[in-house]
């Protein structure tokens, strides 16, 4: 059990770091010319959000059932 605790913890800690890479990368020069243009983020960026909110919300979601389970 406290292996699946550490596994939610460790995905909820990348997904933050992996959320803010994204959010560092929108800010950058480059990255705001590209969406200036063509209205959207570069797939770099895309990516770094789309997995950083996944495995923050995965993480999330195994730490809430992990403790949710009692056995009587």
């Amino acid at each position: 059990m406290m292996s699946k605790r550490v596994l939610a913890l460790v995905l909820l800690v990348v997904g933050l770091i992996l959320l803010f890479f994204a959010y560092q990368s929108s800010q950058s020069l480059g990255d705001q010319v590209t969406e200036a243009v063509t209205g959207r983020f570069t797939d770099s960026t895309t990516w770094f959000m789309i997995l950083g909110a996944a495995s923050a919300v995965a993480g999330v979601v195994m730490l809430l059932t992990g403790r949710t389970r009692r056995h009587f």
